[in-house]
């Protein structure tokens, strides 16, 4: 069976033809794609796409019925892959030497200017999941998301709360400023830490250019908001560990993270090269045993729906403000950013819509509460 024939008979099992009329149908232009593809497996889809070897009309629509029909355990593994999983087992790839590696190498794009992402986030800067429940638009589901938070987590005024992985300093902002507590941020970014300075000055919050694993003290509250995606399946009871030994005895830790269906040791070859270098997705038996013995678990949110409409608004964001960010944005990556970029956001889109990836947010508390822990949603 040739390779084309064999995507099509795969393709088949989706829905989806090669060549078809449907929005989720994809045109090959050039026909080395098929071979690429099986040999280099989701690299070779991710970088034949950027090269414009392929195309679809309604991107996030195909990974949705990609992953929906499970065709990834179908395209058989290979050396690319292979040398990427043993690589994840053998070396600490999210190790505290290689901790700056992520703010340093997300695509040359923390540290560069913030310009992509105050285009495609919303005015408060919040690279993570909205909350759609009662939300209009993105700036509303991020504001929801971001009170939710602290709703969770109980904060009460002169509380001290530790946000590991602040961002642009949007959870430090809103927190100070509504709840009245003390902040500590931490990031690895430079041009973030820059940034959270500047957003929370006049604010109780102090930004630091630190890797989790340096810090000392004792909070109220612990907060991590879209970071532990970051931290690596060898790290997860180093990062509960310090969690614990940070939080006071009836203190409160809320971990919001996305999440997979599967316990995994690599992660997706593209988005390892191209978006999230060392980045890997924690499953929920992976998170369990990182907390045993340590947390008590109060609550386990999901509402990972929320992601699929929160990427479709930052592609939005992206498409409508592309015109402006060519300068400074169009010859990287060899001319082929809006492709990538445009792969990355869609793609991962789908990813949620067919529910192969979660979003959790997850409370836990160092010792028993008194009472109950009720819930918030």
């Amino acid at each position: 069976m040739s390779s084309k024939h064999h995507a099509q008979t795969l393709l088949k099992k989706a829905g989806i033809t090669i060549g078809g009329d449907k929005p989720y149908d994809i045109i090959v232009s050039d026909e080395r794609f098929y071979n690429r593809v099986f040999s280099q497996g989701s690299l070779g889809l991710g970088e034949a796409y950027m090269e414009g070897w392929w195309d679809v009309k309604e991107l996030d629509q195909f990974f949705a019925k990609v992953f929906s029909a499970e065709l990834e355990k179908e395209v058989r593994r290979n050396a690319t892959i292979l040398i990427h999983t043993i690589k994840a087992k053998f070396f600490n790839r999210q190790s505290a030497t290689r901790a700056f590696q992520v703010g340093e190498e997300h695509t040359d794009l923390y540290d560069i200017g913030n310009d992509l992402y105050r285009a495609m986030l919303d005015t408060r800067m919040v690279y993570s999941c909205g909350y759609w429940k009662r939300a209009q638009d993105l700036d509303e589901a991020q504001e929801h998301k971001l009170d939710l938070v602290c709703r969770k987590l109980q904060l009460k005024k002169g509380e001290r709360v530790l946000d590991i992985g602040c961002g642009w300093g949007s959870f430090a902002k809103y927190a100070a400023e509504n709840y009245g507590v003390e902040v500590v941020g931490i990031t690895i970014s430079k041009e973030q830490a820059h940034y959270a300075r500047e957003v929370c000055k006049g604010l109780a919050v102090k930004i630091l250019l630190e890797d989790y694993r340096k810090m000392k003290g004792e909070y109220d509250k612990i907060v991590s908001i879209g970071m532990f995606e970051h931290v690596g399946y060898k790290n997860y009871h180093t990062f509960m560990h310090l969690a614990h030994s940070l939080l006071k005895p009836k203190g409160l830790f809320l971990l919001h993270t996305i999440g997979s269906k599967r316990s995994v040791t690599s992660t997706d070859p593209w988005i390892n090269k191209y978006i999230f270098p060392n980045g890997m997705l924690p499953s929920i038996k992976q998170i369990g045993a990182s907390i045993e013995q340590k947390f008590v678990m109060e609550d386990w949110h999901n509402f990972g729906a929320d992601y699929d409409t929160t990427l479709m608004h930052w592609f939005k964001n992206f498409e409508t403000h592309w015109e402006k960010l060519i300068p400074e944005y169009e010859r990287r990556v060899g001319g082929m950013f809006y492709r990538m970029w445009k792969y990355y956001l869609l793609a991962s889109a789908g990813s949620f819509r067919a529910r192969r990836n979660q979003l959790w947010q997850v409370v836990l508390s160092k010792s028993p509460q008194e009472g109950r822990y009720d819930a918030v949603r």
